[in-house]
């Protein structure tokens, strides 16, 4: 009996190891921080270059900046988790996301500029995604799809609550004010949201799955995982330049700006329906079938962003299913670290797995931009992005799990 109980403890599976306000609580920080840290900047951006005569490319580089800055601290914070849990990292990271959003609202000049969004960065490693999934894989596993899949469902709905929001702040107030109100938003729900409901009893680490005859360096060291790294590296680039590229495609074909705005927003609804439908995925496919297969479908429908003109409904079914796509990529790399190597690790092998995708993606518009024009326009930036994520799904049968870990 009590090595019963140790092991539903080890795994995180007893009632005691899961703080039932935690799920809940990170929906809500989750929701707040995309919202304010991410999807804020793109709506202000046109505003602070107009008002302060910065060039539209430094602010947008500093931004940047901040997507890089949280992939190389997010190796750092995957480790904390691991070892103690995600309330002091989620909590100190909810206090520096308002303080550098105040840095940015007062910034005299683009130097200061840059640096509140640097601080930036290092808060986004703290609050999104990753120790937020840390976090349920650890207490909520092997339930974890679920509960993953509630807390990115919720993730989804940031962009849409919070640009008509920034907008409407826009629209009373100066873009400092504008962010100043915001950074008041983030601390009011997310300071107290971490601080509380995340102060349940880390759970221990469970053992080594049979595969692992090592800790995580003979990981980190195996083929599985450098191929698995080169994988969604290659994917996250062709998947981000895509969906900052659709615009300008679809403007460069002739549509309408709203007509346009409206593929890209139908697009996110699919991400939504994509996250709804990954836990029957995972039961019917393996994993190395499941990465193969979603990826290649994202190269299928990149492709015919590259091949059709038209009509227009058909650009909206295809922008819909590339949504599905990426919602359900978003819970597969989610979950790569454990159908893999367990959750022993998982913040810190999920650190090191997402620090290169994570900067292929935040270098990926600009890139886009850039060889659009020399390619000839963005339908060949398209049909090189679908080459891309061809070779991110050849790359995935290198990931495949070994019977025994060499």
């Amino acid at each position: 009996m009590t090595n019963t109980k140790a092991g539903v403890a080890a795994t995180g599976t007893g009632v005691r190891s899961r703080p039932r306000a935690a799920l809940p609580a990170l929906c809500a920080t989750q929701i707040t921080s995309w919202g304010v840290l991410y999807y804020a900047f793109p709506v202000l951006n046109p505003t602070i270059t107009e008002t302060t005569g910065w060039p539209a490319g430094a602010t947008t580089a500093a931004f940047s900046a901040a997507l890089i800055v949280s992939a190389i601290v997010g190796i750092y914070v995957g480790r904390v988790v691991d070892r103690r849990g995600p309330h002091a990292v989620m909590t100190a990271g909810s206090v520096l996301g308002p303080l550098s959003l105040l840095v940015v609202a007062a910034a005299p000049h683009l130097a200061v500029f840059t640096a509140g969004w640097l601080l930036a960065g290092a808060s986004m490693a703290a609050t999104f995604y990753q120790p937020a999934f840390a976090a349920l894989t650890r207490w909520w596993a092997p339930d974890h799809i679920r509960a993953l899949t509630i807390v990115t469902l919720a993730g989804g709905l940031a962009s849409t609550l919070f640009a008509p929001l920034t907008a409407v702040l826009a629209d009373h107030l100066s873009w400092r004010g504008t962010y100043a109100v915001l950074a008041g938003i983030l601390a009011a729900i997310t300071v107290p949201a971490h601080a509380l409901a995340l102060k349940a009893p880390w759970p221990t680490a469970p053992p080594h799955l049979p595969n692992i005859t090592g800790g995580h360096e003979h990981v980190v060291r195996s083929r599985p995982f450098r191929m698995l790294a080169v994988t969604f590296t290659l994917s996250a680039f062709a998947m981000y330049a895509v969906v900052i590229g659709l615009v300008p495609l679809l403007l460069e074909r002739g549509y309408t700006t709203t007509q346009a705005a409206w593929a890209l927003g139908l697009g996110g609804a699919g991400q939504t329906l994509g996250r709804t439908l990954y836990a029957g995925l995972a039961r019917h496919l393996g994993v190395t079938a499941r990465t193969v297969t979603l990826i290649a479908l994202g190269a299928l429908t990149t492709a015919a962003f590259a091949t059709l003109a038209g009509p227009y409904a058909l650009l909206i079914a295809v922008s819909v299913l590339a949504g599905v796509i990426r919602g359900n990529l978003t819970l597969l790399q989610a979950t790569a670290v454990t159908d893999r190597w367990g959750t022993t690790h998982y913040g810190r092998l999920s650190g090191l797995l997402g620090a290169p995708a994570h900067a292929a993606a935040a270098l990926a518009p600009f890139a886009g931009a850039l060889l659009a024009k020399p390619l000839g326009g963005y339908p060949a930036l398209f049909a090189l992005l679908a080459a891309l994520s061809i070779a991110a799904a050849v790359t995935a049968f290198g990931a495949r799990p070994l019977s025994r870990e060499e």
